[in-house]
């Protein structure tokens, strides 16, 4: 059993940054791929960021590469999406999900996620 807990969430403007964590219970953590997903009001949940689980191999959906990057601290457990240059589009509440995949890009692929954390981007 994995659970996840998101955090750093909040209000920004467009141009800004923030950092979302992620952290995670057990002693297998270092085991397993993490991802980044985000689901808007009234839209499907999107996939954003996925690292392996030794943080050798990262991809990024197009709408994010270069202003996003996603990290992970096996020591600490946590996992990291750090975005800049965030813009109203950007608007989503955003979950990490935890897989037994390589470098999954799939919702379907994901055995566990936290409860989500709201970033909202205003102009």
């Amino acid at each position: 059993q994995v659970q996840l807990a998101e955090s750093g969430g909040g209000l920004v403007q467009a141009g800004d940054s923030l950092r979302l964590s992620c952290t995670a219970s057990g002693r297998t953590f270092s085991n397993y791929a993490m991802g980044w997903f985000r689901q808007a009001p009234g839209k499907e949940r999107e996939f954003v960021a996925a690292i392996t689980s030794s943080g050798d191999s990262t991809h990024y959906t197009d709408s994010v590469e270069g202003r996003f990057t996603i990290s992970r601290d096996n020591y600490k457990n946590t996992v990291y999406l750090q975005m800049n240059s965030l813009q109203p589009r950007d608007t989503a509440v955003y979950y990490c999900g935890a897989s037994a995949g390589v470098l999954p890009r799939l919702e379907y692929n994901y055995d566990y996620w936290g409860q989500g954390t709201q970033v909202t981007v205003s102009s």
